[in-house]
């Protein structure tokens, strides 16, 4: 999954990672990356230690027979096994491409051990391409677009309704400066708005016009052009 900054990528991967615990019959991993500096096996140790294996081996060969055996017991109980990987376009080591691409290969009469969910800002295209074996192993690819302004109003509308509110809290011209400035991007329309309903209770306002909208784009330094 593919998506520029503040797109929802992280928010939608916490619900698939939601969804999947439900649904039940998947054994599911969530690793954030938070650099791109990895050591040799980092990756298998991290995803042995998602599927619960303690006390693992110094040998890289040992962890990855573990992995194998662990998944194929999660095969047998009728288990599917996911893994998401959440700012995948920070790995720059064309070994943990190598390994995820191992990793893939596990399979039991055609049926693969192990699948990967993987997002990231666009870079992470031309990344996982620049490795052809894995990249032919993409079975879906999704890539985020910013939210028009229709859908921004309903989103709006909807994470209001959600926090009890039972009437409209902005005038239209606000939210007009909200889908300007906001690009159609979630984490910055829910920044602006939360924000403008923080001014506009200080402020004692029943609504939130459209100056306190454009105040608060001000202060948070997202005018432009």
């Amino acid at each position: 999954m593919l998506g520029e900054i503040g797109t929802g990528k992280t928010t939608l991967a916490r619900k698939v990672l939601s969804e999947l615990y439900t649904l039940g019959g998947y054994k599911v991993g969530l690793i954030i990356l938070t650099h791109s500096d990895f050591a040799p096996g980092w990756l298998y140790t991290r995803i042995a230690n998602l599927l619960g294996l303690k006390n693992l081996a110094s040998s890289t060969t040992e962890i990855i027979s573990r992995i194998t055996q662990r998944l194929y017991e999660i095969h047998q109980q009728n288990e599917k096994t996911v893994i998401i990987i959440d700012e995948a376009n920070k790995i720059k080591s064309p070994e943990i491409l190598e390994d995820i691409r191992g990793l893939l290969n596990l399979e039991i009469a055609d049926t693969r051990l192990i699948s990967f969910i993987m997002l990231g800002l666009p870079e992470l295209e031309p990344l996982l391409s620049s490795n052809r074996a894995l990249y032919q192993r993409v079975a879906i690819k999704v890539t985020l677009k910013p939210m028009g302004s229709d859908t921004i109003k309903a989103y709006i509308q909807h994470r209001l309704s959600i926090a009890g509110a039972t009437r409209e809290m902005f005038s239209e011209k606000a939210t007009d400066l909200v889908c300007r400035y906001s690009d159609g991007r979630p984490r910055i329309v829910n920044t602006v708005c939360d924000n403008s309903l923080l001014e506009g209770y200080v402020q004692k306002k029943q609504y939130i016009d459209e100056v306190i909208v454009d105040d608060v784009v001000s202060n948070l330094g997202l005018k432009y052009g």
